[in-house]
Order: C-alpha cells, then structure tokens, then sequence
C-alpha cells in the first residue's frame, strides 16, 4: 500500500485517542508476543499446554503465530487487511484459551486472565478502527 493510499484511510483521530491505541496496542504486544517468545520453552509453559490437553508442538506452533501477529499489530507499516487477521488470530486464540481452561478448571481466576487480554485487545482494535478506518470507501 503506498502512502497516498494509506494517507487515503487516515480518519483524523484525537491525540488521545492515539495515545489509547499505541499504549494498549504495545500492552497486548509485550504480554502476547513478546512474554511467550521469551517464556514458550520454560517447564511452566510445557507444563500449561499439556495441563489443558495440547500436544507439545502446539505450543511452538501457537508462539510462532503469536510472534508473527504481534510483529503485524505493532509495526505501522502493514497494510490494514494483515492487522485485520492479526486481531482475529489473536480474538481466536483469546477465546479457545478462556474455553479451555473453562472445561479443565472451571471457574477459577485464572479462567478469567483470558478476559483481561481480550479487553486490552478489544481496545486496540476499536482505537484503530477510529484512527484508521481501513475498510471505508471513499
């Protein structure tokens, strides 16, 4: 996308609204990205996956794609279509994570951490959507 066209789905956004987007989008990058690439070979990590039923690859498969979304969320650069996936990926693996450990632990507190990260997204996503509007037509 060349910077006409990106200049093109520009809404022109309130500073704080900015603000809200880049503070809760590097929040959601440094929790959901970045901590797990850091974390996803420690024995609490392989002992979670397999806690909730997993296989092992998935949790190598499951940090590679969180790397990867992370990097499309936070890097202004990526056409808007990318960040669209990456905010459904993440809604996705969001939403099986709160199911899961929904059906292994029911409910305790950490059913609920799931929520928080969903909320942080979910911010994100709407602050984007106001600064942004990629999807609009002229």
């Amino acid at each position: 996308m060349t910077t006409l066209a990106m200049e093109q789905h520009t809404v022109q956004g309130t500073k704080t609204t900015k603000v809200v987007y880049w503070v809760f989008t590097t929040i959601f990058f440094l929790l959901d990205s970045v901590m797990p690439a850091f974390t996803f070979n420690t024995p609490l990590a392989k002992q979670g996956i397999s806690h909730l039923g997993y296989p092992d690859y998935f949790r190598i498969e499951l940090t590679v794609g969180k790397i990867i979304g992370g990097l499309l969320l936070i890097l202004p650069m990526v056409p808007p279509r990318y960040k669209e996936w990456a905010y459904v990926g993440f809604g996705i693996s969001i939403i099986s994570a709160f199911v899961g450990h929904l059906a292994v632990d029911g409910m305790d507190a950490q059913t609920f951490i799931p929520v928080v990260g969903f909320a942080i997204l979910l911010i994100s996503y709407v602050c984007y959507h106001k600064l942004y509007a990629p999807f609009k037509s002229n």
